[in-house]
């Protein structure tokens, strides 16, 4: 579909002061650029344990560091090739961008046909991947569990509504649902059912079930007042058997907590008996990453538990996401959209150090987003209204 341009008859987004609330297009940039940071922030130290972080860098991780593996990056194992640290995104950034860019293509709401028609080929499409320093297929960077889409799609044809069946169940396809929070901006019941749909050539169980949540998470962060615990209310209202229970469980204990140290090994304790990976990440359990009605993915939980602890803040929420280790990039990831979303100011410094690293425009998909979420909330309101006529004349009320 081809991209519509603004015209003289389209909203002009109020300016946001110092003294009012953002507006949609600053909580979309918010949202955007703040998961972005936080990916960057967490990739260099994803994978080990908040002593083993505490060790390497001499204290927790206050901002953008280096490689872990220092110079050695490029052949040190399990790294390499991938050069991590030094404000670089990951796979987490790359996915939502190419999300954004699928929403930028249809200009309405998405489906599983959607990924098939549009993510699909993006992901064969040639870009620069900040990590390998080098312009690449994205497929070449993403991780196996997204692999699969490509797999499943483009070389087995398989129905897109059932491709996500089969896959290793992660994290892979919740974090990169911030744009369709955002498209779904105030609506988490819509963002939810939405997402549930966009993953499911990806994801199944408890997989696919937290890109809804976490999505319903980032639109319900960007209704006006939101708290942190008004975003956890409606994740919970919403979420279904373990990825409810962690949910709860997590955030149960979050709310003890008003500093992200404090919180570390509280938040890993709460959440372990809902986490099929166990206690050590790079070596999973032999029951890890399985379909389960019990169970539930580690970063959704610890991401809003972090929003908890860190009150909103997002310097606060993203730090104690990356100090919290393991999958830490794709927890930051989340916490970072969410904070965003709520209004929380993106360090400057930071934003601008990763974009240059990355070499990436953070800005520009957001700007993209902002124009497509307005078309699509246009378009609602005509199927509404067109919905509501016919209603009426159906039932012969009013």
């Amino acid at each position: 579909m081809t991209p519509t341009t603004a015209t003289a008859a389209e909203p002009v987004p109020a300016p946001s002061t110092p003294h009012s609330p953002p507006g949609l297009d600053d909580r979309i940039t918010r949202a955007l650029v703040g998961a972005a940071v936080g990916d960057a922030l967490g990739g260099p130290v994803e994978g080990w344990t908040p002593e083993q972080i505490a060790e390497r860098h001499g204290g927790r991780v206050t901002g953008i560091v280096g490689p872990w593996h220092g110079e050695n990056w490029r052949t040190a194992r399990p790294i390499a090739p991938y050069h991590k640290g030094d404000g670089h995104v990951t796979d987490d950034t790359l996915m939502t961008h190419a999300l954004v860019r699928v929403y930028d293509r249809v200009r309405d709401h998405l489906d599983a046909y959607a990924v098939a028609d549009h993510l699909v080929p993006d992901l064969l499409s040639p870009r620069w991947i900040p990590e390998l320093e080098a312009d690449a297929l994205p497929l070449q960077r993403i991780f196996l569990a997204e692999k699969w889409i490509v797999a499943r799609l483009h070389y087995g044809h398989v129905d897109p509504r059932e491709a996500g069946a089969g896959n290793i169940v992660n994290c892979g396809a919740a974090m990169y649902m911030a744009p369709v929070g955002l498209v779904n901006a105030g609506h988490p019941e819509a963002a939810y059912a939405e997402a549930l749909e966009v993953a499911a050539p990806h994801q199944s169980s408890y997989g696919r079930e937290a890109a809804g949540v976490f999505a319903a998470a980032v639109a319900a962060a960007c209704r006006p007042g939101a708290t942190p615990g008004t975003v956890v209310d409606a994740a919970l209202a919403l979420a279904k058997d373990g990825t409810r229970s962690a949910i709860e469980a997590v955030c149960e204990v979050a709310a003890q907590h008003d500093d992200f140290e404090s919180a570390l090994a509280p938040l890993r304790a709460a959440v372990e008996p809902f986490d099929t990976v166990g206690p050590d990440y790079r070596s999973p359990s032999l029951g890890a990453r399985r379909p389960s009605r019990l169970h539930a993915i580690e970063e959704l939980p610890i991401a809003l538990g972090m929003l908890l602890a860190g009150g909103g803040d997002y310097r606060r929420t993203v730090l104690g996401s990356v100090n919290y280790g393991r999958d830490c990039d794709s927890i930051a990831t989340m916490s970072g959209a969410i904070a965003g979303a709520l209004g929380g100011e993106v360090p400057a410094d930071w934003a601008g150090t990763v974009a240059e690293a990355s070499r990436l425009d953070l800005q520009a998909p957001a700007r993209t987003l902002a124009r497509v979420t307005r078309e699509v909330f246009a378009r609602d309101l005509e199927r509404r209204r067109a919905h509501e006529e016919a209603f009426i004349a159906l039932a012969g009320t009013r």
